[in-house]
């Protein structure tokens, strides 16, 4: 196998891993690293004896982000306020053209989901997200972490049940999605409680991140009465050259706030029964970088 043909069939297969290992670490910094590690391993490996590049390639991945996931747990436990994932863009284009397969890769990096995944632990985290995200059989799952096909079925039911228990479990239309980010957008700006107030949930919650960073709240905000107080406070105080875009990210409809060119705030509501559940709020500078401010 010559040098070219190496790097051709990583690049060839770096989105996918890209996809694993961000799934497995909620971080895009973090999944880059995995995957520039797993290249060096690739490209100073006996070729001749890989049979299935991509397969090597998994496994290589998957176990280096499994090492890293350990390495994060301590410090996102020392983490500031909660802990949100890093936002990423997932217009799929027409690299996936299935709509059913579209709404899966959706759901799977969702911030609602990512959120779930973090109390699973790395090895369950693994077995989701290849099964679940990427519909890995359970035997090619067991030889990329060496566990027994038992073993993976095992740990596959028991992510997904605690997963299906504590993710949102309503069907939301895209549709119906967006036209709520676009009113939730038009009251919280214009200042109307009581238009707000019927956007959202009884029982709505508010996670904002900042990382100590940037100003926000270090507890999670609940009941719509002072979720809707908060938020319009929060209006009040944006700059008069604030730019705001709608921008698909994590699998549905974001709100981007940009100041002097810079992404200062990513607003993203979880909905379902025709309201707003929750709302996260992403304000620490080191998770914005990636997102586009115009």
């Amino acid at each position: 196998m010559t040098a070219d043909t190496v790097t051709e069939l990583f690049e060839e297969h770096r989105p996918f891993l890209t996809g694993v290992a961000y799934r497995m670490l909620g971080r895009v910094a973090d999944a880059e690293d995995v995957v520039q590690e797993a290249w060096l391993r690739w490209s100073s490996a006996e070729h001749e004896d890989v049979r299935e590049p991509r397969a090597f390639l998994m496994r290589i991945t998957t176990r280096l982000a499994i090492d890293r996931l350990r390495q994060l747990r301590s410090r996102r436990e020392a983490y500031v306020g909660p802990w949100l994932p890093e936002p990423v863009a997932t217009e799929f284009g027409t690299a996936v053209a299935d709509s059913a397969e579209r709404a899966v890769l959706a759901d799977s990096v969702s911030l609602a989901v990512l959120v779930v995944l973090e109390s699973l632990s790395p090895l369950e985290r693994a077995v989701f997200v290849l099964r679940e995200a990427f519909g890995f059989p359970y035997a090619e799952i067991g030889a990329t972490l060496d566990r027994s096909e038992a073993a993976v079925r095992q740990l596959a039911g028991r992510a997904k049940r605690h997963v299906e228990e504590r993710k949102p479990r309503y069907e939301v239309d895209p549709v119906v999605r967006r036209d709520l980010t676009e009113r939730f957008l038009a009251a919280a700006s214009g200042g109307d409680l009581e238009q707000l107030l019927a956007l959202l949930a009884p029982d709505v919650r508010l996670v904002s991140d900042s990382g100590g960073k940037a100003k926000a709240p270090r507890r999670i905000i609940e009941t719509a009465d002072k979720v809707g107080r908060f938020l319009l406070a929060v209006g009040q105080d944006w700059p008069a050259t604030t730019e705001v875009r709608i921008l698909e990210l994590n699998g549905g409809p974001a709100l981007v706030f940009s100041v002097g060119g810079q992404v200062d705030t990513v607003f993203q509501t979880d909905v379902g029964g025709g309201v707003i559940r929750c709302v996260y709020v992403i304000r620490n500078p080191d998770k914005l970088s990636g997102v586009r401010a115009g």
